[in-house]
């Protein structure tokens, strides 16, 4: 019997990266890249350089790859595991980059392009799928990455019902909750007011007096401001101002907005009233990452944890991801989408890549790599289920299927421990030698790593 071939649109890293995963379980596939250049013509996008498969747009770093201590080098060891083709060919073209993954990003993409050419399972197809995918394309995975054609992205907004594809044009700073420091900060909802599950202290409160908010305000109006492509500006709209942005309106805008201090009180000194409040919220269900209220920005990452680093409380604050301001489409994945990748109201389509609301290169072809071994088992007739959460593959599937704060807006989000269930730090070491404090946290992340790779070797043997 012949199998049916599973279509997979964009040739990204995540779409690459699906494909060569059907293939590799001997299923059939076909690649629909736009990009082309030949004697039909050229066709880019308004990033792209190349009409490579996989190329790097921005920079050509995957990141930390160490697996131990850092949770994208996590992620790159369990890629690796998965043969993933991203990593092989990251692998084959690194460069000198300190502990960093960094490629050669011509010669990388090239690699994914030969192996992915040479396949005898992997059909490129070059053309743009306007629209749904026919319906007789039973099985289909959609990789399109934040540039989704304007046709393929209204097909489906239509299907889904939503009421638009979310613009994802401003990014809070989310912060490890293990970081902050409480001897400074409390916790307190204005007003002690109950949210739906009842906690009358779901805030974390950091106080700030006017000479610490002065010199914050300075720091704001101060620092360097990235710099945008005319295709990345986005619309201000005045319920997620840039807190520079707000701060440039007036000195006095951000106490009176986002930092606010009515309907707060430190414990510590209650007669005291602060001048000004940073409020942190949850922002997972495991409770490991807490986002700062209203402070999108489009501060420079170097500059951004010096400045928020002022706040007290925050003065050794480790974040899980930087706050930022571009153009990135996602779906609303917990809405849409079954733990299987799935479109729940079109269950033959799948989706990958930053559009399912991950960030990252290797977090979307992570997602890419998921996806491809999802759709392949399937067309074999076989069950697979997601890996386990404790593992950096199963967090990511969680966290765009539901692991964010139940009720909670859904934010794209780069992989890092905070996803992961959390492990009580270790006192002692493997010979039974006392940890010493500062050293703790390092200690708790590589049982967290190896307990993932384990439970990920144990998933690929079922």
């Amino acid at each position: 019997m012949t199998t049916s071939p599973i279509h997979v649109i964009g040739g990204g890293l995540a779409g690459s990266e699906a494909a060569w995963q059907i293939a590799q379980a001997g299923v059939p596939v076909i690649l629909h890249e736009m990009r082309r250049d030949d004697a039909a013509g050229k066709v880019t996008t308004d990033a792209h350089q190349t009409d490579g498969l996989a190329e790097m747009v921005c920079s050509n770093s995957f990141r930390s790859d160490d697996w131990q201590f850092n949770a994208v080098g996590l992620l790159h060891a369990e890629m690796r595991r998965c043969d993933s083709i991203i990593m092989s060919a990251a692998d084959q073209h690194q460069v000198p980059a300190g502990g960093a993954l960094a490629v050669d990003r011509d010669g990388f993409s090239q690699e994914v392009t030969r192996r992915l050419e040479a396949h005898p399972l992997v059909t490129i197809a070059r053309e743009e799928i306007a629209g749904l995918p026919p319906e007789e394309w039973d099985s289909v995975i959609v990789a399109t990455g934040p540039l989704t054609s304007p046709a393929l992205a209204q097909a489906v907004l239509d299907l889904s019902g939503e009421g638009q594809l979310s613009f994802f044009d401003a990014i809070a700073p989310i912060i490890h909750l293990e970081s902050i420091d409480m001897d400074k900060a409390w916790r307190q909802s204005r007003y002690d007011k109950e949210g739906p599950g009842g906690d009358a202290a779901a805030y974390i409160n950091c106080p700030m007096n006017k000479e610490q908010y002065e010199a914050f305000i300075d720091a704001l109006l101060e620092g360097p401001k990235a710099e945008f492509k005319e295709w990345e500006n986005v619309p201000y709209f005045d319920g997620c101002l840039p807190i520079e942005v707000m701060a440039e309106r007036g000195r006095e805008t951000l106490r009176h907005g986002p930092m606010k201090p009515v309907g707060l009180t430190n414990p510590r000194d209650p007669t005291v009233k602060s001048y000004a409040i940073v409020q942190l919220r949850q922002d997972n269900a495991l409770g490991t990452l807490w986002n700062m209220v209203g402070f999108q920005t489009k501060l420079k990452h170097g500059v951004q944890a010096e400045t928020f680093r002022m706040i007290p409380g925050l003065e050794n604050a480790q974040f899980a991801r930087l706050g930022g301001l571009h153009r990135n489409t996602f779906i609303n994945s917990p809405k849409l989408l079954d733990k299987g990748l799935r479109m729940k109201v079109a269950p033959r389509m799948r989706f990958a890549g930053q559009v399912t609301g991950v960030e990252g290169y290797v977090e979307s072809a992570a997602i890419g790599l998921l996806a491809g071994r999802f759709a392949a088992a399937e067309r074999k007739g076989q069950s697979l289920e997601a890996p386990p959460p404790t593992t950096a593959l199963g967090a990511l599937v969680e966290h765009i299927t539901g692991g964010h704060l139940e009720g909670g807006s859904f934010q794209p989000m780069n992989i890092n421990y905070g996803l992961l269930p959390p492990l009580e730090a270790p006192k002692v070491d493997e010979d039974g030698k006392k940890i010493p404090l500062k050293e703790r946290g390092r200690a708790k992340k590589r049982l967290m790593s190896i307990r993932a790779l384990k439970d990920l070797d144990a998933w690929l043997a079922d």
